[in-house]
């Protein structure tokens, strides 16, 4: 993991977010754990916008505070990654979305990256209070699931997500 830093999106990077928001939109793939990164077209302003939901008086109320990383290679400075962790749930992330979202981009995939980028990001869930986090996957989803169960996940449930019309696997991982 020393290879690797999970860091907020900084504007040094706002040329990588762009190609990260691209790749996906080519590939149509969702955007997990990216937050407002598919409704904004200006890195910039995405920037601003991750800056900003950190603080629960700037955050929307229908959603709820969250903090975002990158997940960057050392060696070549590149974005391989995107995670979100949100602060607390409310009723539609309790059910369906959980604690933690994250992606990996396209042409980087089955390279152990999101294991690597979810249990980096454990210690900070520790940190902001949570005692335990919710993570969520599509049922079917193999590679999510994997990575949830290598960093302690624990399997509760499947639930059935209207607006998706998907089943999602919930799992709990005691921090």
């Amino acid at each position: 993991m020393n290879e690797f830093i999970l860091i907020r999106p900084d504007i040094k990077y706002a040329d990588q977010i762009a190609e990260y928001r691209n790749e996906f939109i080519a590939s149509g793939d969702s955007m997990d754990g990216t937050g407002m990164l598919r409704q904004t077209d200006a890195p910039s302003e995405y920037i601003k916008l991750c800056r900003d939901y950190e603080l629960p008086e700037k955050t929307p109320s229908h959603l709820v505070p969250a903090t975002q990383f990158l997940l960057i290679c050392k060696s070549n400075d590149r974005i391989l990654g995107m995670l979100q962790v949100r602060h607390c749930l409310n009723d539609y992330l309790e059910k369906f979305g959980g604690h933690i979202g994250y992606s990996v981009r396209p042409s980087e995939r089955r390279k152990g990256y999101a294991k690597i980028m979810l249990a980096m990001a454990l210690p900070f869930c520790k940190e902001i209070g949570l005692d335990r986090v919710l993570i969520t996957c599509i049922s079917g989803n193999e590679g999510s699931e994997k990575t949830i169960l290598a960093n302690g996940g624990m399997y509760e449930s499947t639930v059935y997500e209207p607006d998706y019309n998907a089943d999602l696997k919930r799992f709990w991982i005691t921090l």
